[in-house]
């Protein structure tokens, strides 16, 4: 049997003395595109920041690929295959976004169709009309698609995006929807996390909702439509 690209067992983390995981779990299998739902303040982005070994895990398990990586710091996390589309986007702001997208390419796992700038560019066409621009020149809709661009330029196996169309314009949402269904066409394991949620019952395979630092409730997309008392009660849809 094949092991999950992703596996997170058991997570327990905090901040300080204040705990916010309490033995979070989830997988991603290779091709799949997963989602971690939930109100603010549920542990969504502290379960990314454990996966990406930007905060420490106080307890519990991280594979990537069957090999443990919680232990690893972030730039090694990264080096694993995993890339990150933080929450605030996080452009450099004196980079042209020429400059931004080649900044932290790489190719480490010799990819048989990489990401390099041509791809990108047509991907979001945008990106290359504005590619002499710097990174504060842009628009925030912009700005997300320079940092999945960026976060795509390191040739990942996963791709996490972290509040992926917060504060961006029904149109901007509708092209990242767009690029992401793309990227989930052509094979790339996404983790996503947003409040939009019909886009997401479209795009997901599985869905995983986070309530008070625990998974309470999981399932495809079929069952998320048919269950309206997980909606209301953990999201508020």
């Amino acid at each position: 049997m094949t092991a999950p690209l992703l596996q997170v067992e058991g997570l327990v983390s905090g901040y300080g003395r204040s705990q916010v995981l309490y033995g979070m779990h989830l997988q991603i299998d290779a091709g799949q595109c997963v989602t971690l739902l939930g109100r603010n303040g549920m542990g969504k982005t502290t379960t990314v920041k454990n996966i990406m070994g930007m905060h420490p895990a106080w307890q519990g398990q991280v594979r990537f690929k069957g090999a443990p990586i919680q232990h690893l710091p972030s730039y090694r996390v990264a080096q694993q295959g995993i890339g990150l589309v933080p929450e605030g986007r996080q452009v450099f702001p004196n980079l042209s976004v020429e400059e931004n997208l080649i900044a932290t390419a790489a190719d480490r796992h010799r990819k048989a169709h990489p990401w390099i700038l041509p791809r990108i560019y047509d991907l979001f066409p945008r990106l290359q009309e504005r590619a002499g621009n710097f990174g504060n020149q842009l628009s925030g809709g912009e700005q997300q698609m320079l940092a999945i661009g960026r976060a795509l330029m390191t040739n990942p196996d996963l791709l996490i995006l972290d509040e992926a169309t917060e504060g961006l314009s029904p149109l901007v949402r509708q092209e990242i929807w767009a690029a992401l269904a793309v990227l989930r066409g052509e094979g790339m394991a996404i983790l996503v996390i947003d409040k939009n949620l019909a886009p997401l019952l479209q795009l997901a395979d599985r869905h995983y909702i986070v309530d008070k630092g625990r998974i309470a409730w999981e399932g495809d997309s079929d069952a998320l439509k048919a269950d309206p008392d997980a909606r209301q009660n953990y999201l508020g849809a």
